[in-house]
């Protein structure tokens, strides 16, 4: 990303983060959001916070809902890493059997290289799993698009 690691973390630590990078077709609502301490709309997602929202891809079929909650957040604290940063969300109730998704962040001078990996499983048991390698292909599309939605958000600044 063509930004300090600070500046990219930061971006990354709100819900608007989400909302600027989720891509206007998936229909995102955000229902809620709570922090560890019960606290309405904080400001920064620390461990403990928790997501509620729901999609609705292409406007079509019902709204998926979607509870994510922040499971890892480090370094510790609210500010700024000076070298390397990570969070972890993981998804409390959903469409998937299991979804965690780690957002690493490494400082490189000026710029910050950015790796999401998401463990994941499918809906559906056995059937799901076969469908898993062709859900990659879409995930991969889906995460491509927020990172040149990260890279054009920090090269207008």
């Amino acid at each position: 990303m063509p930004a300090p690691i600070e500046d990219v973390w930061e971006f990354h630590s709100t819900v608007d983060g989400l909302r600027e990078l989720t891509p206007d077709w998936m229909r995102l609502r955000i229902g809620g959001v709570e922090g560890p301490d019960g606290e309405s709309d904080p400001e920064v997602l620390v461990a403990g916070s928790t997501i509620e929202m729901s999609i609705r891809p292409l406007g079509v079929g019902p709204r998926q809902r979607w509870t994510s909650r922040i499971t890892e957040r480090g370094p510790e604290g609210t500010t700024a890493p000076e070298r390397s940063a990570r969070f972890v969300d993981e998804m409390e109730g959903g469409p998937f059997r299991r979804w965690e998704h780690t957002h690493a962040f490494y400082a490189d001078g000026d710029e910050t290289l950015l790796v999401d990996t998401v463990a994941y499983r499918l809906p559906l048991g056995p059937l799901g799993d076969v469908a898993g390698p062709p859900a990659k292909i879409g995930f991969e599309g889906m995460f491509r698009d927020r990172h040149r939605r990260t890279v054009e958000r920090f090269s207008e600044n």
